[in-house]
């Protein structure tokens, strides 16, 4: 059996599948959040009648692996909040076949929570021959070891607005209500045009679906050079939900868009705004320390082996510039 997957469709643009099991973790009946009708946070564009989960701590393990940069998103929200006691973190390795996410980093390559090889098995525990791709993040329930919900845009949302009693007392108001309408423009923007443009880069399957991806990506790029020209972060002078979600970007920006994706008009590093905004989020806690990019890497140039059939893993960049004197305080 051929277990390798295929990023790209010949002659076809790069669509994500953005299709997700929608079920939400609330502390209560309805959210927190006064706004969620108004801004929906998931994967989809209007609100959902969807199943709930109560938010208990010790419930829910989130599924996580440090490679991808959507589950990198919970993985740094889940420190920057301090909900360690609250949510443990299962880490699955940087590679992984076409059927599912294995936790190789653990002994005996099974996690020591849910007692699985494989994040499919959690998938399958909740539906039987479950049809669609086992990515992450995923939140499981521990006790039954079923899926939750693997609703990214969702998951980071919740965590911040549904486990406040259990946040650190100086947790980061990463949503903050005076900026949210602008906000939700600023991350739509980033989602659409960089953390997906990227991809629709680098698993273009023409010329022309990659040469127009190529434009919309930088002419974004171009935008948030721009605004953080006078800014220190993307909504003022506090980081929020909008900078973590560009920040997992541009953390691989030069060690994987550029050459593996083909995003190579110029580097991070020489967009003076941007890489100095970069390095500023990397050294602060909560953000730097949850990046690991020797796994980054290894995921990307090992998994995509319709992009890189060699599988040969690059030595540079070296990471210690991620650690330069940024100026942007």
């Amino acid at each position: 059996m051929n277990e390798t997957a295929s990023y790209t469709k010949q002659g076809q643009p790069f669509e994500r599948d953005m299709t997700y099991l929608p079920d939400r973790v609330l502390a209560g009946a309805t959210s927190l959040d006064p706004l969620d009708a108004q801004f929906p946070s998931g994967s989809k564009d209007s609100p959902r009648d969807v199943p709930v989960w109560e938010a208990v701590p010790g419930r829910y393990r989130i599924v996580a692996a440090r490679a991808c940069p959507w589950a990198h998103r919970s993985i740094i929200v889940r420190s920057l909040l301090g909900l360690e006691d609250a949510i443990s973190w299962g880490a699955p390795g940087p590679t992984h076949d076409q059927r599912s996410w294995t936790f190789d980093l653990d002994p005996g390559g099974v996690d020591p929570v849910l007692g699985i090889e494989r994040l499919q098995q959690a998938y399958f525990a909740r539906e039987a021959d479950y049809p669609r791709g086992i990515t992450v993040p995923a939140i499981v329930e521990v006790e039954s070891g079923k899926v939750v919900t693997n609703d990214f845009p969702q998951i980071t949302h919740d965590l911040f607005f549904e486990w406040r009693e259990h946040q650190r007392p100086d947790a980061p108001d990463l949503w903050p209500a005076d900026l949210r309408e602008e906000m939700e423009t600023v991350m739509k923007r980033v989602f659409t045009e960089v953390n997906n443009g990227v991809y629709r880069c680098g698993f273009a399957g023409s010329q022309e679906a990659y040469d127009d991806a190529y434009e919309r990506l930088w002419t974004a790029m171009d935008w948030l050079e721009e605004r953080l020209a006078d800014r220190r972060y993307l909504m003022g002078e506090a980081f929020t939900e909008a900078d973590v979600r560009l920040f997992t970007t541009l953390v691989r920006f030069d060690a994987v868009y550029h050459g593996h994706f083909k995003c190579n008009r110029n580097k991070l590093t020489e967009m003076p705004n941007l890489w100095g905004y970069a390095r500023d989020l990397f050294q602060t806690p909560g953000f730097g320390d949850e990046v690991d990019f020797e796994q980054i890497k290894r995921h990307y140039y090992v998994v995509h082996t319709d992009i890189n059939p060699t599988q040969i893993v690059p030595a540079g960049p070296d990471p210690a510039v991620w650690l330069t004197p940024h100026g942007r305080a």
